[in-house]
């Protein structure tokens, strides 16, 4: 097993004193050695991020322009733009490979899902659940987003800068979901693991049976769904949330310190064992 470096810069920023409760699901590796699994896709592109192209998908049907990106980055192109996209559906989906990929426009339901590594810009507005299933990369839309969005997270940061619709998160297992308006109802609903931060005002039945993770609020909350629970700010939370806005210039409206904390209650993690009493106290 190999010795984890504890002269990091997150160690010194106390980010590895913050306890996860349930399983862990740390993964331990040595690169160095020769008769382990590398850790990139077999058929990833290796791709230039200084070589820069674009090309026009008005008149393209989405499999024709996601044939092209892959068209582009099997010639080495490591930064792709995507002119007049027209809101159309599932584009940018399913790439595993480093790649900055900038959208002049719009997109429809399913954006940039499945991916595993690209760093995603959306100049405009996304429809439902886009980024659903992420890895790990970046996904920054600079207007709104529809509902369901960033379902089922696992890594990487996911970025609204305009209001999103409901379900936010939905089955979040990792990763970052920010915010930058508000979030509709059950935003969290059975949020496994990860952060969200919403900004603005949060809807209805907020992290509805979340097992773990935590969701930040810097507006109203209309109402908490079945054990989810008010936390306490800390300084790692302020720390944490100051730099992880910064990246995106992002602020939050009343401060960063005034920002409310929701966790897991945990009432339901034994909820199997319990009596039918306790069970309709709980829900």
């Amino acid at each position: 097993m190999a010795n984890v470096d504890t002269d990091k810069r997150s160690h010194e920023m106390g980010l590895h004193e913050e306890r996860l409760a349930g399983r862990t699901q740390q993964v331990f590796f040595e690169p160095a050695r020769d008769d382990v699994e590398r850790f990139t896709y077999p058929d990833a592109y290796p791709v230039d991020l200084d070589k820069a192209t674009e090309f026009d998908a008005a008149e393209m049907e989405p499999t024709e322009a996601n044939r092209r990106i892959r068209e582009l980055m099997a010639a080495g192109f490591g930064t792709i733009t995507v002119r007049n996209p027209g809101a159309k559906h599932s584009l940018g989906v399913g790439i595993l490979n480093r790649l900055n990929l900038y959208f002049d426009g719009s997109l429809g339901y399913f954006g940039a899902g499945s991916i595993d590594g690209p760093n995603v810009r959306i100049a405009g507005r996304v429809g439902w659940s886009c980024a659903e299933n992420m890895m790990a990369g970046t996904v920054v839309i600079e207007k709104n987003a529809g509902s369901s969005f960033g379902a089922a997270l696992r890594g990487g940061d996911l970025v609204a800068k305009g209001d999103v619709g409901a379900r936010t998160g939905i089955n979040q297992k990792g990763g970052s979901i920010i915010i930058g308006g508000r979030t509709g109802a059950f935003s969290g609903f059975m949020m496994q693991r990860g952060r969200m931060v919403v900004l603005g005002d949060a809807g209805d039945n907020l992290g509805d049976t979340m097992y773990d993770g935590i969701i930040y609020v810097g507006g109203e909350i209309k109402g908490l769904g079945v054990d989810a629970v008010h936390g306490e700010m800390t300084d790692l939370d302020c720390e944490w949330l100051r730099r992880k806005l910064d990246l995106y210039g992002l602020e939050a409206p009343n401060g960063i310190e005034n920002m409310k904390k929701i966790v897991a209650g945990r009432q339901l993690w034994n909820y199997d064992n319990l009596e039918p009493t306790e069970k309709k106290l709980i829900l």
